[in-house]
């Protein structure tokens, strides 16, 4: 008895393309090219794309339907996207997932993938990050201590935010720390987005807010437990961290662009600026590209070429 096919958004994926797509996440997650959270992304962006084309090539469901796709195939889909209302950023990330697909799949099955491979994304423009000035980060700093009547919450509030913008961590590994972690040392490892590895410089001042607050913590530390806690004793979520920098920033009459990701872009821009080159700060945030790096860095083009021709110094000219 055959296995019943998947339904969404009303159109039917036939079994075989549920399980191509689920044999292409478990390679590439087992390889290492693709996160958790992109696994999810993808395979909602493929189904979308398989449902379409079951659809748009007159019911068409077998792996066949995916070789047999065309030029004009790709374009119709296209139109499609734009026409259901999204986003143009949205439109490229499901077209780059698609690729992604594809690339394995004609490798895979031998076949020419040049109709998929073609296809153009959409143009958008990349909103630059917005970081604080050095005063302004100290201000949040400062102000964060004074949201909570609770002297281990001022303490948590300082401690995970100074990570932040003293190591340039994500919001996700900050939170991700637990109590096997402390005492900070100089260096901590970090485990990022799509699993992978970075050895990040801790600054005294991070270590002395970190150690405060485990002094006053007056809950379990046991070594497996997040060091971060919520006021209901759960680990530390987010959206508290966010809650928290949105009340400073109205009390510092500070714009929406403040949040804990600006503490992030705010590390990158400010250690670029005292003399940091591209390629080490790269590795401190953990991008897999440096046009990623280089997007955190809100510096001017004066700076941005001083600390170029210090990387790539040219020739002394010949006398």
């Amino acid at each position: 008895m055959s296995a019943k096919p998947t339904e969404l958004d009303h159109h039917i994926i036939a079994p075989a393309l549920s399980d191509l797509l689920a044999r292409w996440l478990t390679t590439d997650s087992a390889l290492g090219r693709i996160s958790a959270n992109t696994v999810t992304a993808y395979q909602n962006d493929l189904l979308l794309f398989f449902a379409f084309l079951s659809n748009h090539m007159e019911g068409a469901r077998g792996v066949e339907m995916l070789r047999d796709i065309s030029v004009t195939d790709m374009r119709s889909f296209m139109a499609h996207e734009k026409n259901r209302g999204i986003s143009a950023r949205s439109l490229a990330r499901e077209l780059s997932a698609v690729k992604s697909f594809y690339r394995w799949f004609s490798e895979r099955d031998d076949f020419d993938a040049t109709a998929v491979m073609m296809t153009r994304a959409p143009k958008f423009h990349n909103k630059l990050p917005r970081p604080l000035g050095k005063d302004a980060a100290k201000a949040v700093l400062e102000t964060a201590a004074m949201q909570s009547d609770e002297p281990w919450v001022q303490a948590r509030d300082v401690a995970v935010l100074t990570l932040l913008y003293g190591c340039g961590l994500r919001i996700s590994e900050a939170l991700s720390l637990t109590f096997a972690d402390v005492p900070l040392t100089d260096k901590l490892h970090i485990r990022g987005k799509g699993d992978k590895d970075r050895i990040v410089p801790v600054i005294p001042t991070a270590r002395q807010a970190v150690a405060r607050y485990v002094a006053v913590w007056p809950g379990s530390d046991a070594a497996d437990q997040a060091l971060f806690r919520g006021v209901r004793g759960g680990p530390l979520l987010a959206r508290q961290v966010q809650k928290t920098l949105e009340n400073v920033r109205m009390q510092l009459g500070l714009p929406a662009s403040v949040t804990p990701h600006a503490m992030r872009h705010s590390f990158a821009t400010h250690l670029l600026s005292a003399g940091g080159d591209l390629r080490s700060i790269q590795e401190l945030l953990g991008h897999a590209s440096l046009a990623s790096t280089e997007a955190y860095t809100a510096v001017d083009t004066a700076r941005l070429l001083e600390v170029y021709e210090d990387a790539h110094p040219r020739s002394a000219p010949e006398k």
